[in-house]
């Protein structure tokens, strides 16, 4: 998020942003052990998602804060501005098209166990 070192708030309440890095690197950290685990159950993979989702999340509330700061996002300029756009569209269309087809087979999953309860065909309108 930039090479500066302060993260500003409204008011330009400045505080380190030494403290998100140390948190983000931990994050980091768990994400690789989560990776080179094997043998994993339904429960760890569950578990593991929904970390991996509430890392996200925290990343994405950290930018936006950024971004609806003027006061931090005028120090970027027209080129980092660019860069950062156009890193970030690349993950985004990435993740929402794997959203995309995640949901698919959920919607196919959920039918044929609609389709085996009710022992009919089941069709969305």
């Amino acid at each position: 998020m930039g090479s500066s070192t302060y993260l500003f708030q409204k008011g330009g309440a400045p505080f380190l942003g030494e403290r998100w890095i140390k948190s983000s690197e931990r994050i980091l950290e768990r994400i690789k052990r989560i990776e080179e685990v094997e043998d994993k159950d339904r429960l760890d993979y569950v578990r593991d998602i929904r970390f991996l989702l509430s890392a996200l999340h925290r990343s994405l509330v950290g930018w936006i804060q950024w971004v609806n700061n003027p006061d931090v996002m005028a120090r970027f300029s027209r080129e980092e501005l660019d860069s950062i756009a156009k890193r970030i569209s690349e993950f985004t269309r990435s993740f929402i098209e794997y959203d995309i087809e995640a949901t698919k087979a959920g919607i196919e999953k959920n039918l044929e166990v609609r389709r085996r309860e009710s022992g009919e065909e089941v069709f969305y309108i």
